[in-house]
């Protein structure tokens, strides 16, 4: 029986082949499917939540205090996120070249701020002047746990003309316990001139012109929470003086139980304790006349975020693309992942040296051995034309 018989019509073989149905105009291509429609969606969404993030940490870092338990976010993660988000780009085609642009921008955007690649270093070499070597550390609480003569031996071995060390305290549960270890400092550094303000201490074999203290009223433990976080020594330098600034700014957040207001309470007031230091920091800069090396540590990852005004310029150490961290999450196993301890200079001072090393068995934060050089001669003050 033939095909035309059961009604079935012969196929014309000079007849165009069946049009394909399709869900859209002929000549285009179908539309994502499900799936990878969900996936732009996603990747367009953390896109601008990163942007809104980034933002928001440029503008609120160091002057709203909600902001604080965020901005402790590794800066590490201002390249890592971004750059997952790149990778993940190919999954959204209708949009991945927009989107990659918006990427690569955050990127690098991020990396300027965390100080991933070059520009940050500011060290001079063979700049004129005199040259003074100065060694900052968080001590973590003093030698509370170490072996004292090891940690008396670590410091000698720097050879500093300025020692700029925090945490010369104990610590028993919540609370500070004043210590004086002043005897022992001088046996261990003969000729060395030792100031004391709360838990921080200067030493220096130069001459002192001015050691300030901010007097505290009141007994108990005021003199840790109600003291300077700031101790200014006038050191003569050559034939200058120069101010150096030994900083431990307080611990900007409270973690607690979110759901009671204590938390809540307890978090605005660190935060208002760290931005009020900050400030009286700053304004003893603006009415020093003298130049200034102001260093330690600032428990914030964004000091690039709150300048200290008074013409001061940040430093970080040369010959790395990496930034440098010196402080882990917590104790001495885990990773290194923020920078807390910073440099400040201002006036005409320059930096020779600046680098992060040693510490680690006495202390969780990293020792920075600076190389300051002072001018022997002031610039001179630009002469007023008269008509």
């Amino acid at each position: 029986m033939s095909a035309t018989e059961v009604g079935v019509p012969d196929k014309d073989p000079s007849s165009p082949p069946a049009a394909v149905p399709t869900d859209g105009p002929v000549g285009t291509a179908s539309p994502p499917d499900g799936r990878r429609r969900r996936a732009t969606r996603l990747l367009v969404a953390a896109t601008t939540a990163w942007t809104v993030f980034l933002v928001l940490t440029v503008l609120l870092t160091g002057r709203w205090w909600p902001w604080y338990i965020v901005q402790n976010t590794p800066p590490l993660a201002l390249v890592a996120v971004p750059l997952l988000l790149l990778l993940l780009v190919p999954l959204a085609r209708p949009v991945r070249l927009p989107l990659s642009a918006v990427l690569v921008v955050l990127l690098l955007a991020g990396a300027h701020l965390a100080g991933y690649g070059p520009g940050w270093g500011t060290a001079t070499a063979n700049h004129p002047g005199t040259p003074v070597k100065v060694f900052v550390w968080s001590t973590r609480y003093w030698q509370m746990s170490d072996d004292k003569d090891a940690f008396y031996a670590f410091l000698r071995r720097q050879d500093s003309d300025v020692y700029l060390l925090q945490e010369y305290l104990y610590w028993q549960g919540d609370e500070p316990v004043r210590i004086d270890d002043s005897a022992r400092l001088r046996a261990e550094f003969p000729g060395y001139r030792l100031s004391v303000e709360g838990e921080l201490i200067t030493l220096t074999r130069l001459p002192v012109v001015t050691a300030h203290h901010a007097p505290v009223s009141g007994g108990g433990d005021d003199w840790y929470w109600k003291g300077s976080k700031f101790q200014r020594t006038d050191i003569r330098v050559g034939g200058r003086t120069v101010s150096f600034y030994n900083v431990h700014l307080p611990v900007p957040f409270h973690l607690g139980n979110p759901l009671k207001f204590s938390t809540y309470r307890a978090l605005r007031d660190r935060g208002h304790w760290w931005t009020g230091e900050l400030r009286k920091l700053r304004a003893d800069l603006a009415g020093n006349p003298h130049p200034a090396v102001v260093s330690g540590d600032f428990n914030s990852s964004w000091m690039k975020l709150s300048s200290l005004g008074a013409g001061t310029r940040l430093h970080s150490p040369d010959g790395s693309w990496l930034p440098p961290r010196s402080w882990p999450v917590s104790g001495f196993a885990y990773p290194r992942l923020w920078r807390l301890d910073w440099l400040f200079t201002n006036h005409d001072l320059a930096v020779a040296g600046d680098r992060f090393g040693g510490g680690a068995e006495f202390s969780d934060h990293v020792a920075q051995e600076i190389r300051v050089v002072v001018p022997d001669r002031a610039p001179s003050a630009p002469s007023k034309s008269t008509s």
